[in-house]
């Protein structure tokens, strides 16, 4: 059986090895790996959408540009979440802002990969939001003359869908940018 303290307190002395500007980074670094996690979301969301508008078409092909249309959309509303985590995960590779704070290695290298395990939320928007757009293009493909209702109705409930993507957009900022630990 292995001693878990004895395999914390070796991979302890191992990362006290290096210096803390270095630790912060690799901690970015992986910050932003996780974030693009998030990227499932939209992807699965975008491809239930595009999914539904093949079929409405399939269906009813003279509506193929009002389907696509409201598909397209909807799945380019789907895919903010993964834009949000892009963001975060640039600003962790490019305008770090944990390198130039001066506290703990071990706090700011923890907020940093956070700032992506937050971003992770985004996948539940990403999805809901694809499945929206993609049962919209399905009434579209039944019902083309109700678009713009079915589209207003499908643009508010992606808003409200949207909401844990930007709680997790705001969490990452706060540790980024307002970092209650640091100080």
């Amino acid at each position: 059986m292995i001693d878990m303290t004895n395999v914390v307190d070796l991979v302890l002395e191992f990362l006290m090895q290096f210096d803390a500007k270095t630790l912060i980074l690799a901690g970015s670094a992986i910050g932003a790996g996780l974030a693009m996690i998030c990227g499932i979301g939209p992807g699965i969301g975008q491809g239930f959408a595009a999914g539904k508008g093949a079929e409405a078409t399939g269906r009813n092909p003279k509506v193929m540009k009002d389907v696509i249309s409201t598909m397209l959309l909807g799945a380019a509303v789907a895919e903010t979440s993964g834009i949000l985590a892009l963001v975060v995960a640039l600003i962790l590779l490019f305008a770090n802002p944990f390198v130039a704070m001066s506290a703990s290695m071990w706090i700011l290298s923890a907020s940093a990969i956070a700032c992506g395990l937050a971003m992770i939320a985004g996948i539940g928007p990403g999805i809901g939001q694809g499945f929206a757009a993609g049962k919209a293009a399905e009434g579209v493909g039944l019902r083309p003359e109700l678009k713009g209702i079915v589209n207003r109705t499908m643009f508010l409930g992606q808003a409200v869908a949207q909401t844990t993507g930007i709680y997790a957009l705001i969490i990452a900022l706060i540790l980024m940018y307002a970092n209650p630990f640091v100080g």
